[in-house]
């Protein structure tokens, strides 16, 4: 394995094959996709710690959507990669689509985990509260409700270390990045779906309360050709919650693209 900082974006790069690019959610770094690396070992993966988050740098940059779009963008451009299979979660998810929709290219296919359309006008403001709670020296208390919150019950009950690990995820973060990227989110505007070509999967909890399975299977409605899975017990942080089945899903639907795509064996490199 491979780091590089590119700009506002540190990347993590291990193995070789066709590329996949997994970008976190608010309160995530490249760890989260960490039980996923082992079935995506015939893949060139490629994490990314955000601006802000993880290890990435504070950015000196405006607090929105576009601008994480634009240097995750950016940096894909400066390791080289001109196509690949892109993993979103939560509020990557909205970076995937945006990429998605305007650089179709780039975009082989999406797996889209606890998907997001865009915040409502109460979430907005929480989000905003979230800012302002994480610079008053808050994190550890918004480490605790979006355990209470996002988790399910069967997560906080059965599963000890998942709970452990997405708390120490949001209390590592630098409060001030962590912030910044609240505010991003609370700005962020959907993107048209039906500009969205590339096959999509959308993985979400039966028990997400950030962005219930109704608002997925709107998502999905809406955009061409995109199926739908419901994970059983599981809450908005599928790929740690039910880490082997989120990894079973993203290689299925990958496996599946490749099979169906006319020029797969160009396109894929298989």
């Amino acid at each position: 394995m491979t780091t590089a900082a590119i700009g506002p974006i540190v990347a993590e790069i291990a193995g070789e094959g066709f590329p996949v690019v997994m970008l976190h959610g608010l309160g995530g770094t490249t760890n989260m996709y960490q039980p996923q690396m082992p079935a995506l070992a015939s893949y060139r993966v490629i994490r990314l710690d955000l601006p802000g988050a993880g290890r990435a740098p504070l950015p000196d940059l405006p607090a929105r959507i576009e601008t994480i779009t634009d240097a995750v963008r950016s940096a894909l451009h400066g390791l080289g990669v001109v196509r690949a299979h892109f993993v979103g979660h939560s509020m990557g998810t909205l970076i995937c689509q945006r990429l998605a929709a305007e650089n179709p290219g780039l975009v082989a296919s999406l797996v889209l985990f606890g998907a997001l359309a865009e915040p409502s006008d109460a979430m907005r403001e929480g989000l905003r509260n979230r800012a302002r709670l994480a610079r008053s020296g808050g994190i550890a208390d918004i480490a605790d409700q979006i355990i209470a919150g996002a988790l399910s019950s069967h997560t906080r009950e059965h599963l000890p270390a998942a709970v452990a690990f997405v708390r120490e995820s949001v209390m590592r973060q630098n409060p001030e990045g962590y912030a910044w990227n609240c505010e991003a989110l609370a700005k962020a505007t959907a993107v048209d779906p039906r500009r969205i070509g590339a096959p999509a999967a959308l993985i979400t909890g039966d028990a997400d309360a950030v962005s219930p399975p109704h608002v997925a299977r709107a998502l999905a409605d809406a955009m061409r050709g995109a199926q739908l899975s419901i994970v059983d017990r599981c809450g908005h942080w599928a790929p740690i919650e039910a880490s082997q089945e989120s990894s079973r899903r993203i290689l299925d639907f990958f496996h599946r693209v490749e099979r169906e795509d006319s020029g797969g064996r160009r396109q894929f490199g298989r």
